[in-house]
């Protein structure tokens, strides 16, 4: 064989090899919410969400197809469901993490254990955290989730939608004069409710109400005695797949016919996870609670 032919041999033979090799996205550096500088691939298609909240956001953008693996509890929409689980979000297991072979995971500062992300660190796991703390934050939340997928585009047309309607709710209040007193029960024994530093107590200021429960605790513990005290006139309690228990304390609250939320009947039970999730669902739990403090709101937009 002519040193011709040896030369196109051997050039035909590596394109062969080079064809059967997985194409490796190339990386680039970004900085996530916490301030530490992650190497994520420029196209990621080995996705981990290690929260719900984060799935939800992922689908919101439409690429669920990206994620290989979710956390016990991310149930919406009803695709995450079907998707292979690597624990919760505060119990994440790192050997089905490693088994599903992720290009990225997406953390949250808030539940998920600093040590797990630091080992998949070490394991060249890039994991980008993010830690929205306001409706603010959840919007820069999205967007950026939507920068390192490749979908700024849907990421800036879904932000856009959610302050849309964000504005219209913070419209409507302003024709209100006044302000309902407002306890949301999210523990029952003991009664848990929000402190000023939480999702819920943004809500319910945006919303038109005033958080009884506003102080320095994120989540104060009340007694009987002291919910009666306060005289609420709206009181809302999240449900989280439980209902005949919160029905149960509903019940329990109307023995007291002198707390005006129960002379006016004005107790509610609410879907927890569209209050205590930050993701685009959280908009919708704004408008839920915007009708149940300031129902007249409704009647004059009819």
């Amino acid at each position: 064989m002519d040193t011709l032919k040896k030369f196109a041999l051997f050039w035909f033979l590596l394109l062969v090899v080079c064809m059967d090799l997985p194409v490796q996205a190339t990386a680039g550096t970004v900085v996530d919410q916490m301030a530490r500088q992650v190497i994520v691939p420029d196209d990621p298609g080995r996705v981990i969400s290690l929260a719900p909240s984060i799935t939800e956001i992922v689908f919101a953008l439409k690429q669920e197809y990206r994620l290989k693996g979710v956390t016990r509890y991310s149930d919406y929409p009803g695709a995450a469901k079907k998707l292979p689980r690597i624990g919760s979000y505060v119990r994440l297991d790192i050997e089905r993490i490693v088994a599903l072979n992720p290009d990225l995971c997406i953390a949250t500062r808030d539940g998920n254990p600093k040590a797990i992300i630091d080992r998949l660190a070490l394991l060249n796991i890039p994991v980008y955290v993010v830690n929205p703390r306001d409706i603010d934050s959840i919007l820069e939340t999205i967007l950026e989730i939507g920068a390192i997928l490749n979908a700024g585009h849907r990421a800036k047309n879904l932000t856009d939608g959610m302050r849309t309607r964000i504005q219209r709710v913070m419209s409507r209040v302003a024709q209100v004069n006044y302000r309902p007193r407002v306890f949301f029960q999210i523990g029952i024994s003991p009664i848990v409710s929000t402190g000023t530093d939480t999702f819920i107590h943004e809500l319910i200021e945006i919303a038109g109400g005033i958080n009884l429960a506003a102080g320095r605790s994120a989540y104060p513990r009340f007694s009987t005695e002291q919910v009666l005290a306060l005289e609420p006139e709206v009181l809302v309690i999240t449900s989280m797949a439980r209902q005949a228990g919160f029905e149960q304390i509903k019940a329990q609250w109307r023995r007291w016919p002198k707390i005006p939320a129960v002379r006016d009947e004005r107790i509610f039970i609410v879907d927890s996870d569209l209050f205590d999730r930050p993701s685009p669902r959280l908009v919708s739990g704004l408008e839920l609670l915007t009708g149940l403090i300031h129902p007249e709101l409704q009647e004059r937009s009819r």
